[in-house]
């Protein structure tokens, strides 16, 4: 095989966030190399979000990648809130000017993403690890990597690392060079797939004594489920008939709603977190979507997030290498924090206001009913949960 050496822009990760910078760039007819250091077959199978909000959806089209979700992905104009067995509907389009959400798979995403860069021919390199960056704070930095068996150098104009939490990337800066922000949450998600069809129309968020529930889909004929549970549950612990069990009691409404189901294909516990870390440049080298910061999946932003950071990143690389506009480069990590930090509030105020903290008195849980009541009764208060979930325009 036939390795690059050198590139302008050297990708770390093939999620979303780099497949999509990576085809940005390409497009735009600047040379990236795209290392991933797991198997093509682990990228496109790693379960993730599944909700695009509508900048998303807008972006995947503009760059041609949106063919296939827009013939199977499942357009959504609201979400359900449920509490005190009630259902109350949140509608999107009255409230943010006819915006919505489109239900499909990160790794849907991931795979067209794929396919747009095998048939492009730029490099992208799977089983391909990073193990440093180098020389980032030089106009020559580098990126060490392990490809079947042998260690190989990527020298790069710039270096972006879109490789999640545990990445390199970021593992690469010195302590000092980094502010974090971080908050751990005392629950976390059982998640599971399961073959049935959904049995709601859009997605059901439900609040509990026992605990939070999430309705979700993956398509018209899979279900995606989540409860919650403590962060140290084992997985093991929870049978089909427990978990079916308790996602009926939690979704329970009065009326004639039932929660279908049927054979459950994958389950999985998901710790809940909080996480920022700045500033995003450093030098020559970009943090972008998990790399960066991370947020509890309540909101549905995680995906969106790395979506925003890469097309705000790829239009101020474009700037620099055209026309040599440091100051446009200076402005990424400004401008991608206003938007984190906003769908880090959202994130945190849909997950307190829905979860149960066990050590949660009386008093707390009264104002989580109230809260609810008021999103629900508002105008003013739904406006700003529609507003934020289908995605504030870029700021």
């Amino acid at each position: 095989m036939t390795r690059p050496h050198r590139t302008r822009v050297g990708v770390i990760g093939a999620g979303p966030a780099g497949l999509l910078l990576g085809h940005l760039l390409h497009r735009a007819g600047i040379d990236t190399v795209v290392l991933e250091a797991r198997t093509r077959d682990y990228v496109e199978r790693r379960q993730r979000a599944g909700i695009l909000e509508q900048g998303t959806i807008d972006i995947l089209r503009a760059c041609g990648a949106g063919d296939r979700m827009d013939r199977e992905g499942l357009r959504h104009d609201g979400i359900e809130l449920r509490f005190d067995r009630q259902a109350h509907r949140i509608d999107f389009p009255s409230l943010t000017g006819g915006r919505g959400v489109m239900v499909y798979a990160q790794t849907e995403v991931v795979k067209d993403l794929i396919a747009l860069r095998l048939e492009s021919g730029a490099p992208l390199l799977f089983e391909a690890e990073a193990v440093a960056v180098e020389d980032f704070d030089t106009t020559s930095p580098r990126v060490r990597y392990r490809h079947e068996g042998d260690e190989h150098v990527l020298e790069c104009d710039v270096v972006v690392a879109c490789d999640g939490f545990h990445g390199i990337g970021r593992r690469s800066l010195p302590a000092h060079a980094l502010q974090v922000f971080e908050r751990v949450y005392p629950f976390a998600w059982l998640g599971i797939l399961a073959s049935v069809p959904p049995s709601c129309e859009e997605l059901i968020y439900a609040h509990h004594e026992r605990g939070f529930a999430l309705h979700s889909m993956r398509s018209p004929e899979v279900s995606r489920l989540y409860l919650q549970v403590a962060p140290d549950e084992d997985v093991d612990a929870w049978s089909d008939a427990r978990i079916w069990d308790e996602l009926a009691t939690r979704f329970a409404v009065d009326g004639d709603w039932e929660l279908a189901t049927g054979p459950i294909t994958d389950k999985g516990i998901t710790p809940m977190r909080s996480f920022v870390a700045e500033p995003l440049r450093h030098g020559r080298l970009f943090l972008a979507g998990d790399a960066a910061h991370i947020v509890p999946p309540t909101g549905a932003k995680g995906l969106n997030l790395a979506v925003a950071d890469v097309a705000l990143l790829a239009e101020l690389l474009l700037r620099w290498f055209s026309e040599g506009d440091e100051a446009a480069l200076d402005s990424y990590s400004r401008q991608a924090l206003r938007r984190v930090w906003r769908a880090e509030h959202f994130s945190y105020l849909m997950t307190t206001m829905l979860h149960r903290d066990p050590g949660q008195d009386s008093f707390a849980h009264r104002l989580q009913l109230s809260q609810l009541h008021y999103t629900v009764s508002s105008t003013a208060a739904a406006t700003t949960l529609a507003e934020n979930y289908v995605g504030l325009p870029t700021v």
